[in-house]
């Protein structure tokens, strides 16, 4: 099957739309609770949904190249195929893979882990925890860690930084796998990473782990090539790919106007046609000098062919519009986005009861949106509002920007009123779980992020001629 049947494959299956909202939901209320992630804005249209169904038929799909890569695999390389985790498969065929017996019983549950590996930019943990874990607070069948790693505390944990989780119902229990970016700039080829799980599913227990992991040293090969797109005042550096046993990693910088700005490569394609894929980043450095905003990030990417002779880059930004404020002293008011093309009209505010409602319509939208691209919308408005308690504004981390507790209010329920005229009616609960105390609407600021409506722009790709190595 060609790219072009799998992509028409995909246009036709149904995506339920309701479930995928309701996923986005959850997650960005569990990370909302914590942990530290860099916002992506969410397509527009329907290929949002389609973009997350993609994943996970790419994910699930194992081609018969593949299969006879596995029945020669030795046997720790079944629980990567569980996981579909390919490098995982390929390391373990080639005996790279730390397999683990280390496994402690605390509370009545017992965790197990069973392998490591690392490679690239990538450390992979995989184990075990027994069926006494739905014993917990959470529903049969789910299972989460609060887990720190190198005997960091909480959120401020830079292993958590883009860190996956997998869970697998097994007899007796779970497997898992955990996923995690490589956080430092230089690596360590061989060192020990200690783990300390304090609960699952809310089951109390401290369970320490001291897990060996082990990489032979990357090959380099520098680059150092540069692109600029004037017109949206970013600048890209391609500084070099380092080169494992079954990845490589990208090394670039980028340099921009405006802080904020989410500056991404998606893919590229070799002089030969072959697809390269990005992963999880590591932010090496970040700095401001006299031309921008300078970042360089490291970047897993495909196993790159030591045959061809250049790559094509196909880059994309994220425009960061600042927030928006408002004192609730107006019963109607006015707001206009700092660099976009959007408005916000809100026509009332008025509060009833333990509820306060919003009456708008959003301004500078594209005329006749498709209803999949309503919906977008209408499910992005839940986050697009803060409501803060004025005095609490400087309590919030600008590097983990969340309303603080007692004092903010970040969901709402959204009405579609008219979608001819973009009018909304947004609900917010007073009682909520998340609420102002002693509320008083004439000391609470509205904030709102008009880069929640605006898609990702692609850029215009680049290449770069790959050196020939004597």
């Amino acid at each position: 099957m060609d790219n072009k049947e799998v992509k028409s494959a995909i246009e036709k299956i149904v995506v339920p739309k309701e479930k995928v909202f309701s996923a986005i939901d959850k997650g960005l209320k569990m990370s909302g609770q914590g942990r530290k992630i860099k916002k992506k804005k969410v397509l527009a249209g329907s290929a949002a949904a389609a973009a997350l169904l993609g994943i996970t038929i790419a994910s699930g799909f194992v081609n018969p190249t593949m299969n006879k890569v596995l029945a020669n695999t030795p046997l720790i390389g079944g629980i990567f195929q569980e996981f579909n985790d390919s490098m995982g498969v390929e390391l373990a065929n080639q005996d790279a893979v730390t397999e683990l017996n280390q496994s402690i019983t605390k509370n009545g549950v017992t965790v197990k882990l069973t392998s490591a590996y690392f490679d690239g930019n990538v450390v992979s943990i995989t184990g075990f925890v027994d069926e006494d874990v739905e014993k917990g607070h959470n529903e049969k069948g789910e299972v989460s860690f609060d887990v720190n790693f190198e005997h960091n505390k909480g959120d401020h944990d830079p292993w958590l930084n883009g860190k996956s989780n997998d869970i697998k119902k097994v007899e007796n229990g779970y497997n898992f796998q955990w996923k995690m970016v490589y956080p430092y700039k230089s690596f360590k080829e061989n060192s020990t990473l200690p783990i300390t799980i304090h609960n699952i599913n809310g089951i109390k227990g401290e369970w320490n782990f001291d897990i060996p992991i082990q990489q032979e040293k990357n090959h380099t090969l520098a680059i150092n090539q540069e692109q600029g797109y004037p017109d949206d005042d970013v600048k890209f550096r391609i500084k070099e790919i380092l080169t494992a046993k079954a990845s490589s990693s990208l090394v670039y910088e980028t340099v921009e106007k405006y802080k904020g700005d989410d500056i991404i490569i998606r893919k590229a394609v070799d002089n030969k046609g072959k697809v390269y894929r990005f992963g999880n980043g590591t932010s090496l450095e970040e700095s401001k000098q006299e031309d921008g905003y300078h970042s360089t990030v490291r970047t897993e990417m495909t196993k790159l062919n030591s045959t061809i002779t250049s790559l094509t880059f196909y880059p994309q930004i994220n425009v960061a519009d600042p927030k928006v404020e408002q004192l609730l002293d107006k019963k109607s008011f006015a707001l206009k986005s700092k660099r976009l093309n959007l408005g916000l009209q809100v026509n009332d505010v008025s509060q009833k009861g333990r509820k306060l409602v919003l009456d708008y319509q959003l301004t500078g939208l594209p005329k006749n949106l498709s209803k999949g691209k309503l919906d977008i919308i209408n499910n992005n408005l839940k986050y697009a509002f803060w409501l803060v308690d004025k005095k609490y504004l400087t309590k919030i981390d600008p590097e983990n920007p969340w309303p603080p507790k007692n004092h903010g209010i970040p969901f709402n329920k959204v009405k579609m009123i008219n979608k001819a005229t973009a009018h909304f009616q947004s609900t917010f609960d007073l009682n909520g779980e998340d609420k102002i105390k002693n509320i008083k609407l004439e000391n609470t600021i509205l904030q709102f992020d008009f880069s929640n409506f605006v898609p990702a722009e692609d850029l215009k790709p680049f290449t770069v001629v790959l050196p020939v190595e004597k």
